[in-house]
């Protein structure tokens, strides 16, 4: 015999009937009992298994259509009193970025109005049409407004947008209805703002939004700086867009198709073949990165074509570095931080082992007579870390950090996706010579288990970046880089970040991480490590935005790459399992080594 719970029963027997009573079930007015939020909390437990939090779950979410969240319902048993659930059914409300919530044990219901701030006891549960009509109200927006807000999500691949991912979306069609011109997302990486372009292009495309009020497919330009970052969404993220995508590079100027991709450097030297008017919206890809300074020569693209609204997305909060994109764009309409993307179980908690070398701590003078790269004569003076391979070009320390982080690589997976990030491209070069010749038990069976990708590769190191992606193969391994991986580029199964140079933005330290966060469960990508070399975790902590790691240690490496015995400290140990009774969830956290059976 089944048991049903009082809260089930109450659900079956009394709130499930008013709600369809109130109109909750007949299409396309949907209610989801028992809705999904998150995915809980991963917490990592050593190196090769990890425990999950339960996720949150909404007792209800009712929809006005498929697409569009309006209401939540938080439920109680009936022997208990409804207010008992109403500091819940706020928090999700909240959470999920609707303006009505619910808290009812059957009996009575108590609606808590985010647009009038009134919570009051009502008899029944509102229509779909009267909440609808109240929302209307509020956004004061027209009748051919609020066919835009309800449009369709393109679903071909059946992924459906997260809940943050919504609130970005209807936010941003919002504003843009209501007559916003300059909109702002800020998104953490790996938490799909492609996605959430791609969405707001559909909607609008679909519902024929446009500027001038014409019955026409709006004209949008999405717009970035390199051309990985046009090209990857242009033929994947937008493919359902077919022959209405277009990718403007030099040669003939087209004006008839609707979805527009291209690079600054390439449309500085074109915009002008376009009116002032053309495009009704235009996206600005990670718009930190220089177009909205007022002496950068992209700013005059945007200029140019001020009468468009025009949406920044970034994953950079405001910071100093960032302050010309906030102070064009203006304060965001939504933000989503790494902290909150950990935390809701959708992105990767991060581990920081941070390597002090000799050299770092005590600098290095060279010998009488040594030579730099060049073959000249090195000064006699102190260096530090900063200089090690712009100026003087250490060889030792690039081979002293290829053995450590070898060692590392030894004692947890070898054949983990990681990323080396170096000076320039000559040292990522010896890097990846060094990391070759440590690993030669591998690298002679596998002769690219590292490669080098940088732009001097060419097609060659596109090539290798596209095996490298692929989360189907383990070969190549490792990749050492100066600039080319540290934004646009999607690694889902990017295990360990290594950063072997100076970094002296906020901005580019985030970017870099940013490579790691990705979650993929099927394949044992749940944690990822930063392996720093340079102390640029420390200088660069940003709790409010990124969170804290999941665990922090610091050690003494020699000159070999050896680590110093007694040197190791744990400065933050890994978070112990959920203590709230909720069961767990254990999984792999990446295999441990392993011969190389089914590589490709």
């Amino acid at each position: 015999m089944t048991h049903t719970s009082p809260e089930a029963r109450t659900r079956l027997e009394l709130i499930d009937p008013a709600l369809k009573e109130a109109g909750w079930g007949d299409s396309p007015h949907s209610m989801t009992p028992e809705e999904t939020i998150t995915d809980g909390r991963v917490i990592p437990l050593g190196y090769h298994r990890v425990t999950r939090r339960e996720g949150l779950r909404a007792d209800y979410v009712l929809r006005y259509n498929r697409d569009f969240k309006i209401a939540v319902v938080e439920a109680k048993k009936q022997s208990l009193p409804a207010d008992n659930g109403v500091q819940q059914a706020k928090a999700y409300a909240e959470m999920l970025g609707v303006k009505f919530a619910y808290a009812t044990n059957g009996i009575d219901i108590i609606e808590i109005d985010f647009i009038t701030g009134e919570e009051r006891f009502i008899p029944r549960f509102p229509t779909p049409q009267e909440l609808w009509d109240r929302l209307l109200g509020y956004l004061a927006v027209s009748d051919e407004s609020a066919e835009t807000l309800l449009a369709a999500y393109d679903l071909t691949d059946g992924k459906r947008p997260r809940y943050y991912q919504e609130i970005a979306i209807n936010r941003a069609v919002e504003k843009l209805v209501q007559g916003e011109k300059r909109l702002l997302i800020t998104m953490a990486t790996g938490t799909g703002k492609t996605f959430v372009a791609l969405q707001i292009c559909h909607k609008l495309w679909r519902s024929r939004w446009n500027l001038d009020g014409e019955h026409r497919r709006p004209k949008i330009l999405y717009l970035s700086d390199r051309n990985i970052l046009v090209d990857d969404p242009k033929d994947k993220t937008f493919a359902g867009f077919g022959d209405a995508r277009h990718k403007i590079e030099s040669g003939e100027v087209i004006k008839s198709r609707d979805i527009y991709f291209a690079t600054y450097q390439t449309m500085i030297n074109v915009y002008r073949n376009y009116p002032p008017d053309f495009f009704d919206l235009v996206i600005v890809d990670e718009c930190h990165r220089g177009s909205a300074r007022e002496d950068s020569l992209w700013r005059e693209i945007l200029a140019y074509f001020q009468s468009a609204c025009q949406l920044g997305m970034t994953a950079t909060p405001l910071r100093d570095e960032t302050r010309d994109t906030y102070q064009y764009f203006g304060n965001p309409i939504y933000t989503y931080s790494l902290k909150q993307g950990i935390e809701d179980g959708f992105l990767a908690p991060y581990r920081v082992h941070r390597v002090i070398t000799n050299y770092d701590t005590y600098g290095w003078r060279p010998s009488p007579g040594q030579l730099d790269r060049y073959g000249r004569e090195i000064p006699d003076e102190e260096y530090q870390t900063k200089d090690f391979h712009r100026a003087v070009f250490l060889k030792a320390h690039t081979e002293a950090v290829a053995k450590h982080v070898t060692e590392f690589l030894r004692n947890t997976d070898r054949y983990a996706k990681t990323i080396v990030f170096c000076v320039d491209q000559e040292h990522a070069n010896e890097m990846r010579r060094q990391l070759h010749n440590l690993n030669q038990d591998i690298t002679r069976r596998h002769p690219n288990y590292v490669v080098r990708i940088t732009s001097a590769e060419g097609d060659v190191g596109k090539a290798w970046l596209d095996e490298f992606m692929d989360v189907e193969t383990r070969i190549p391994a490792i990749a050492t880089t100066s600039k080319l991986l540290t934004t646009g580029v999607d690694i889902p199964t990017c295990t360990n970040i290594v950063i072997a140079r100076v970094i002296n933005s906020i901005v580019e330290f985030k970017q870099i991480i940013g490579r790691g966060t990705r979650l993929r469960d099927e394949y044992g990508k749940l944690v990822f490590n930063i392996l720093d070399y340079t102390n640029a975790s420390r200088l660069f902590a940003d709790p409010a935005f990124d969170g804290e790691p999941s665990r922090i240690t610091q050690e003494r490496m020699d000159d070999q790459g050896n680590t110093v015995p007694g040197s190791e400290t744990t400065l933050q140990d890994e978070q112990t399992p959920p203590a709230d009774g909720s069961p767990p969830h254990t999984h792999e956290a990446g295999p441990p080594y392993q011969a190389e059976s089914g590589l490709r």
